[in-house]
């Protein structure tokens, strides 16, 4: 996916969203990395890529939650 510029002051919102990000999906990051680094070569297809997909797909889930959250404080209601 190519980078683009971001936007003036676009930065700052990249890295809150990035730090919440990592904040809400730790423990599926240390799930991929446990089991990534506990299975042996001959078994990391299979059954246990589904595992890893799981885990990704929480991951981008909870990437979603994150923005979508950040979206709703930052509305007013109309006046």
């Amino acid at each position: 996916m190519p980078s683009h510029p971001l936007p003036p002051g676009k930065a700052a919102e990249v890295s809150a969203l990035a730090q919440a990000i990592r904040e809400a999906t730790a423990a599926e990051i240390e799930g991929l990395a446990r089991t990534v680094a506990t299975t042996d070569d001959q078994h990391l297809f299979g059954a246990n890529e589904f595992k890893l997909r799981d885990l990704a797909h929480k991951i981008a889930a909870k990437a979603l939650e994150q923005h979508l959250a950040r979206k709703k404080t930052a509305t007013k209601a109309p006046v």
